[in-house]
């Protein structure tokens, strides 16, 4: 998927003042993560098994 026409999204939990905001893209087969304060500057391509366990770590507060 090219990531210019990606649909970034912000996680429901995000804080409502954007200073601490990341969103991620689904860029089939990766995940994309970037900081929402600079959408066009870089962002980070993560496995999605990775991005997968990561999220589920964090469900089960493991951090």
């Amino acid at each position: 998927m090219d990531d210019e026409h990606a649909h970034w999204f912000k996680s429901s939990y995000s804080g409502g003042s954007g200073t601490e905001c990341v969103e991620v893209a689904d860029l089939h087969p990766v995940v994309g993560v970037r900081d929402s304060k600079q959408p066009t500057g870089p962002h980070i391509a993560v496995q999605r098994r990775a991005w997968t366990r990561f999220i589920a770590s964090v469900r089960l507060r493991e951090f």
